[in-house]
């Protein structure tokens, strides 16, 4: 699941016209929507770069790209500033002591220097939240199921998040590493005020698709093994990554919907109740109704997204699959 703090804008501050979903700009009168916001993070970056902080200033230009429409000349020029201070900062974040000790020595001084940037890198990104929310986690899972299926049930969430947070850094977005929450399951929470409805949706589908490779490597392990438990792994990680494909509340279909007009729901409506009676796997039917649902609801952009209706039916067919395959019923945990 990924998290995204948005704020959804009506009317044009500059014209009063209506804008579309996700809009960035007017398309009357061409005005920024988020113009105040970028007033601000430009304020803010130009602030931190005077004080040296070249990193934290590349970051706030990074969330003052995310307002520009992609096409814009200032998102142009924030892609060449952020490439310039992201230059500028590794070549500023070699300290004269690591230079003096890499002289003292000798030949290993390289390795050295390459260690302690190793271990800078690592504490940055496996966070200790990260890290305690993961442990914890896993521990539940292993307690419930026993360690080969806790485990692999605990990784294949791993890699579902994982799916989310390197869709987003591959776009240049600042995103947060996976929180995990025994019981409940997990989160990546990221910047996505003014990025594209298709791009979100994008994001959101990243995870099932990370989760339904995770399915088939499972699946892989069960052939070559003939051990239950990774046929039992990759059936409850498919029908996991299934009921979070129903388009609801903050659920990943529930994002991916958002970029699908009234006929690309009304087909993914059709499509799972076709994968209902075709496989027999209840959980299509619940996917069903939240796209029934979705017909009623006001939050229809006025274009659709084709790409995101196909990616978003291909792996829900993928992770039907999946189910078809494996032996067992329903969620499939041993």
């Amino acid at each position: 699941m990924s998290i995204s703090p948005t704020e959804q804008i009506r009317n044009c501050k500059s014209c009063a016209s209506d804008l579309a979903p996700g809009a960035l700009a007017c398309a009357n009168c061409h005005t920024l929507v988020h113009a105040q916001e970028l007033a601000c993070l430009t304020a803010t970056a130009k602030t931190l770069e005077n004080d040296g902080q070249l990193r934290q200033a590349r970051e706030q230009w990074l969330f003052a790209l995310q307002l520009l429409p992609p096409s814009s000349k200032q998102a142009d020029w924030i892609k060449e500033k952020t490439h310039a201070l992201e230059i500028a900062a590794e070549q500023t974040e070699v300290p004269e002591s690591e230079n003096k000790w890499a002289n003292k020595l000798g030949p290993v001084g390289p390795i050295a220097i390459v260690l302690a940037k190793s271990k800078a890198l690592l504490v940055a990104v496996f966070k200790l939240k990260f890290l305690l929310s993961f442990a914890s986690f896993l521990f539940i899972y292993w307690a419930l199921y026993g360690p080969l299926f806790g485990a692999g049930f605990a990784s294949m969430i791993l890699i579902h998040e994982m799916g989310h947070f390197l869709d987003i850094k591959r776009r240049g977005l600042p995103a947060e590493m996976p929180v995990f929450m025994p019981g409940l399951g997990a989160y990546v929470r990221w910047q996505a005020l003014g990025v594209p409805l298709e791009t979100r949706a994008e994001v959101s589908l990243a995870g099932p698709l990370a989760g339904y490779l995770a399915c088939v490597a499972c699946g892989v392990i069960w052939w070559q093994t003939h051990n239950g438990v990774w046929a039992a792994l990759a059936r409850s990680g498919a029908w996991l990554n299934i009921m979070n494909l129903i388009p609801v509340w903050v659920l990943d279909g529930g994002q991916a919907a958002l970029a699908l007009d009234k006929t690309e729901r009304i087909l993914l409506l059709t499509a799972c109740l076709g994968l209902w009676l075709f496989l027999g796997e209840n959980v299509f039917f619940l996917v069903a109704l939240g796209a029934g649902w979705r017909l009623f609801t006001k939050d229809m952009p006025v274009h659709g997204s084709r790409r995101t209706a196909i990616f978003f039916l291909a792996v829900l067919t993928l992770l039907g699959l999946v189910l078809r395959l494996m032996p067992g019923q329903g969620f499939g945990a041993i």
